[in-house]
């Protein structure tokens, strides 16, 4: 029992150091070959490092690692073991896929003809893919994020209202080299970057979750089982006037199925009571937002 669970431990966190290294790829090729081309910034750690580039000539694979030194020796202690792991790695691989970028003859290998609407988008793509991916599977590229971290924990500041401020701090200083032009489509990087990113940590998965209380639950419950093939759960629930007993029907859909679970719903009960919530995940055995898929000459079973 002990090995298998060391043997499982050791290929899920190489797993998770390879897609941190296919990460760090996609967002250094997309610095290099989109922003760095066509004269985009960047928030963040990266931005001081694009700073640092337009303002002295340095290799923004070496002041990668370098910002970043500080920031993690201030935050080991708020990381945890495999957080500060991570993040040195997660640094360190985005520093080397800088470097070799800049190295390869990869500059020609998207010309985008001084497009700069399709070069921000493209920046966006890139980059949000590339981060995604590292903090999809438990790591950080170290910089703002560690310091939003510190003052959470430390001072109770939301990490999102530091990492804003702290882009909008890099993205001022940005102009010092950058025209309102280039800046207006750094912001659409920006903007494609974050939800790429949101795409990215949860797997593009997109479905809705329904809350249901009808007094006829299990007729609507058959129904959307039948017609849908989508599993439904009881919660139980007592009502807050009469105080009475009673079901509520929780079930998850594609986006394409809500109308017709909502027709399903109102044909049962018209007076029905439905909530739709947004679904960014759902796992386990019994209840996947898959569709079931038949084969074609298997039977269904009666469920």
């Amino acid at each position: 029992m002990v090995a298998k669970l060391r043997v499982h431990f050791t290929w899920t966190h190489l797993k998770e150091i390879l897609m941190i290294s296919l990460g760090a790829l996609f967002y250094g090729f997309g610095l290099v070959t989109i922003n760095i081309k066509n004269n985009l910034a960047e928030g963040g750690i990266t931005g001081i490092t694009l700073l640092f580039r337009a303002w002295w000539q340095i290799d923004p694979a070496y002041t990668t690692i370098l910002l970043n030194i500080p920031l993690i020796i201030l935050g080991y202690r708020f990381l945890g073991k495999k957080g500060l792991v991570y993040t040195i790695y997660g640094t360190m691989a985005l520093s080397a896929s800088l470097w070799i970028w800049q190295r390869l003859p990869v500059g020609n290998l998207i010309n985008l003809h001084d497009d700069l609407f399709i070069a921000g988008v493209l920046a966006g793509i890139f980059g949000g893919f590339g981060s995604g991916l590292i903090y999809r599977f438990g790591g950080t590229t170290g910089g703002s994020d560690v310091l939003a971290r510190i003052l959470e924990i430390e001072r109770g500041v939301p990490m999102g209202k530091t990492l804003l401020a702290f882009d909008v701090l890099v993205l001022l200083a940005s102009l010092s080299y950058l025209d309102i032009e280039h800046m207006m489509y750094t912001l659409l990087a920006s903007f494609v970057f974050s939800r790429i990113v949101d795409a990215t940590q949860d797997g593009s998965y997109s479905a809705k979750g329904m809350l249901i209380i009808s007094d006829h639950y299990e007729v609507i419950s058959q129904k959307l089982m039948d017609e849908l093939e989508r599993g439904v759960t009881y919660l139980n629930a007592e009502g807050g006037y009469q105080r009475d007993e009673r079901q509520i029907i929780y079930c998850v859909v594609a986006p394409n199925e809500l109308v017709q679970a909502k027709r399903i719903i109102m044909a049962c009960d018209k007076k029905a009571f439905v909530t739709i919530l947004e679904v960014h995940e759902a796992v386990g055995e019994g209840f996947t937002y898959a569709r079931p898929h038949h084969s074609l000459f298997s039977k269904r079973k009666a469920g």
